[in-house]
């Protein structure tokens, strides 16, 4: 009896998708390790500005990762721990590499979600200059205070103290700048080619 054989592509068309969404990016030349440690410390302190922004940011960025077909790489909530646990500057650093492809989802996500949030991410910074120029206290704007006590609660909640760069924000000005700067960062991503740029600068004197 003679059988046939019918032989699959080895890549199904969700992997093809896949791959088109992270080739957005270019893949820099570093370490077989993975992703340097400044590289691992921004996106994960990218996302805690996303979360200080939004509540429910984790299941967002969750949803964001079923939305743009990257659910493969960010699969779950225990694996967007995982990847962001890379940051050594995390009590909970696992030591673990964060590999090029997680990177790319993780930066893809939060340009998406920085893209949702760009009206409020202007008002904020705007907020932030007015006040700063006229010498006001930044607690006087409801939102802006909003964020910064949120950022800094985040901050202080997830990162290890005994970390000299942790140890280096201990005030509430210096986390307050932190969490500007981030926004700055997350608008920096909203603009035309600017998630493009801003994965660039991530491994800027980073490679191998």
């Amino acid at each position: 009896m003679n059988l046939s054989v019918s032989v699959m592509p080895t890549n199904s068309p969700q992997d093809q998708t896949r791959s088109l969404i992270l080739d957005n990016l270019p893949d820099p030349l570093i370490s077989e390790r993975g992703c340097p440690p400044r590289t691992r410390q921004q996106i994960d302190l990218i996302l805690l500005a996303i979360e200080a922004l939004e509540l429910g940011g984790s299941e967002a960025m969750l949803l964001a990762a079923k939305e743009l077909e990257l659910q493969n790489v960010v699969k779950n909530r225990v694996a967007l721990w995982r990847m962001r646990s890379s940051n050594p500057l995390r009590r909970s650093y696992t030591r673990r590499p964060l590999t090029l492809e997680e990177a790319k989802a993780l930066v893809i996500i939060a340009s998406h979600l920085a893209r949702r949030l760009t009206v409020l991410i202007r008002q904020l910074l705007l907020a932030y200059q007015q006040l700063h120029e006229k010498q006001v206290p930044l607690e006087n704007h409801f939102r802006l205070s909003e964020y910064l006590e949120r950022f800094r609660a985040h901050f202080r909640s997830r990162m290890n103290p005994r970390r000299a760069k942790v140890a280096a924000y201990s005030s509430d000005e210096k986390l307050n700048e932190l969490a500007i700067s981030l926004l700055s960062q997350l608008l920096f991503c909203t603009g035309t080619s600017g998630m493009q740029r801003f994965w660039s600068s991530l491994f800027d004197g980073e490679v191998a």
